[in-house]
């Protein structure tokens, strides 16, 4: 067999192998779809106080570790504390006008019965006790109000997470309802992966995928697909600004749309999850 030959033999398989690879690994996209096209996700608590105030202890940093109930600032309660004592006097007050009101009803009853009074002024007298009555209710709703208020002067973490954008300090005056801090929810990460509307008949709940993390290719780690949108935002207005906005990587050309993804993570992470980690994602198991 001459040299020309050989290498037309060598070429030919050559060019085989390297079509036959490509419609295998194109049979594997299509069946078995991957994306480079998915970050790390997670719950944002936003953390605002209920009361208004200047603070004056903010024990926690930037980035920082927090568990359930751990205190993030406090105001100062002064105010609060006052405003507490008012009302507590003010529910004794109404307390005694309120034995009063029942000591007149007793004696008013006694002499309308015996035709002491007539039907008016014993009927008058019935109204007063009501409105104490109704003096004392307000008065403690009005006490439980300041204590609530003054309780509301420490602000505590409500979940296990970590804190970022910490930037206030001691001395500012915050308002009611002001978000202040961020507090991502440390049990609440999993990956939006996005994903054509061309794959998503190949995509089920509960279909298995391996997770790559940039930076740390050669430590996949596993998840599972947990649920496919229903739909995305499109800027003709047919929709709403609810629905996830996903934009096209090329504007002029005819692209399937990308839907998104919700996988959970399974076992550990190579590297502790941050929200807007990018992660590229190979289902592994298309049914469950």
């Amino acid at each position: 067999m001459n040299s020309a030959v050989r290498n037309y033999l060598i070429t030919t398989a050559v060019v085989v192998l390297a079509i036959g690879a490509s419609i295998l690994m194109y049979v594997r996209y299509v069946n078995k779809p991957w994306t480079r096209d998915a970050q790390v996700r997670a719950n944002v608590v936003g953390i605002a106080p209920r009361v208004s105030g200047p603070i004056i202890q903010i024990p926690i940093r930037d980035n920082q570790t927090v568990k359930r109930g751990d205190l993030l600032f406090e105001i100062d309660p002064a105010t609060f504390q006052a405003a507490l004592d008012n009302a507590l006097a003010n529910l004794k007050q109404a307390q005694a006008s309120q034995i009063k009101a029942q000591q007149t009803l007793q004696r008013q009853t006694e002499l309308y019965e015996t035709k002491v009074i007539d039907l008016q002024t014993f009927q008058d007298t019935q109204d007063d006790a009501l409105a104490a009555d109704a003096d004392v209710a307000a008065a403690q709703a009005n006490l439980e109000t300041a204590q609530l208020n003054l309780g509301y002067t420490k602000v505590f973490a409500p979940v296990d997470g970590y804190l970022t954008n910490v930037n206030t300090s001691v001395g500012t005056y915050v308002n009611a309802g002001e978000q202040l801090l961020a507090l991502v929810d440390g049990s609440s990460f999993w990956i939006a992966a996005y994903f054509k509307e061309t794959q998503l008949k190949h995509l089920v709940e509960g279909a298995k995928v391996r997770l790559t993390m940039m930076g740390h290719e050669s430590q996949p780690f596993q998840g599972v697909v947990n649920s496919l949108a229903w739909g995305i935002y499109l800027s003709d207005g047919a929709t709403v600004d609810l629905l996830p906005q996903v934009s096209q990587t090329i504007d002029w050309v005819r692209l399937p749309n990308r839907f998104p993804v919700r996988i959970d993570v399974q076992g550990a992470t190579p590297v502790p999850l941050r929200i807007g980690q990018t992660i590229s994602v190979a289902v592994e198991q298309s049914r469950p």
